[in-house]
């Protein structure tokens, strides 16, 4: 070889070396599918690129937001008996303030407390405190204090022009900021160690959406006829109709992408992909007759929330419907037995 050729070939091997140890390393035959490969024990693991933002509209966005509560005010009496006071009352959720009622017991306590989730009645109509009325007055005769909330553009609530295109996860806001609004009270009868959650129909699904995004805020969890923990289900049920409800979801449709075209937006807007981390028991009421929420999706729910190993416990009522009527007593004493349990033992 002569000393021009091998001056060149040393070159070469210098480029070479320079690439391998200071520029992209050499290419490697990519691994069989299947199989793993496991790095030299001198190379360092590579650190993994930053996560994703969440889609600002989804439980995982809920889950990095902060929850304050803040400023519960007692207004002015409702109600009053011989067992307990009915009150207006106000918090703030975020930047809006939140109008509900809450019924304390009579007595020094402190009571536990339970937050109330209303099913759907148009916000039109709806007036403070409606819906679980029975549920209101039986539980604040069983010796709990129950804050229900009215949620955002309900009653006095203070209004939120996006709240349709949000697929109402703000009412979840709402209801998490009710605890906390609970939780840094200065009133002195409110046992801020033991708060549960308690929702009907609509307000069943707000109650789960609340119980993934922070498990450990509350230690009692019931759902009523609930709705499903798939929102596609709720999605196709009732918003893709005619009329205002399905102008509505064209608009969700053209912002997200459908069910059939965003499959993943819709998987993390629905609590049941999140049932691992549901940290509480859960207790569940759903009669045979419902014609609202159908029974199958009760079903679903309870099979989803034992494949994760949860403690579930899943009442069926024959005949009854979705509003529940001669067995809604044997529900309720249930609740206040599970309830009992959980938060005054």
């Amino acid at each position: 070889m002569t000393l021009a050729v091998r001056r060149i070939v040393a070159g070469l091997g210098l480029l070479v070396l320079f690439a391998c140890t200071n520029g992209t390393p050499a290419p490697r035959s990519a691994p069989t599918p299947g199989s793993s490969v496991t790095p030299p024990a001198s190379t360092p693991t590579t650190t993994a690129s930053p996560a994703t933002a969440p889609h600002p509209v989804s439980l995982q966005a809920l889950m990095e937001k902060e929850y304050t509560g803040r400023d519960l005010r007692l207004g002015r009496v409702l109600a009053r008996d011989s067992e307990y006071t009915r009150y207006f009352v106000t918090y703030r959720s975020g930047n809006l303030r939140i109008s509900g009622i809450m019924n304390v017991p009579v007595g020094d306590g402190p009571f536990p407390a339970l937050v109330l989730n209303h099913g759907y009645i148009d916000p039109d109509v709806y007036v403070n405190g409606q819906g679980l009325r029975r549920e209101q007055h039986y539980l604040a005769r069983a010796g709990y204090i129950v804050l229900h909330t009215d949620y955002r553009n309900h009653a006095a609530s203070s209004d939120d022009p996006n709240y349709e295109l949000g697929l109402r996860l703000g009412y979840t806001e709402d209801v998490l900021n009710a605890v906390m609004a609970l939780k840094t009270s200065t009133l002195p009868y409110i046992d801020k160690e033991n708060i549960g959650l308690l929702g009907r129909s609509m307000g069943g699904g707000v109650t789960f959406n609340a119980a993934v995004v922070r498990p450990d805020l509350v230690k009692a969890v019931v759902v009523f006829a609930s709705v499903s923990s798939d929102v596609v289900d709720n999605f196709n049920r009732w918003m893709r109709r005619t009329g205002e409800r399905r102008q509505i979801a064209e608009r969700i449709e053209r912002r997200y992408g459908s069910p059939e075209e965003n499959p993943e937006f819709w998987r993390n807007v629905s609590p049941r992909s999140f049932f691992d981390r549901i940290a509480v028991p859960v207790v569940m009421h759903h009669g045979t007759s419902d014609d609202s929420c159908p029974i199958a999706w009760a079903e679903t729910t309870a099979a989803a929330l034992r494949a994760v190993g949860k403690d579930v416990r899943y009442f069926v009522y024959e005949g009854e419907e979705h509003a529940f009527g001669p067995q809604w007593p044997r529900s309720m004493r249930r609740t206040v037995e599970y309830l009992d349990a959980l938060l005054k033992a």
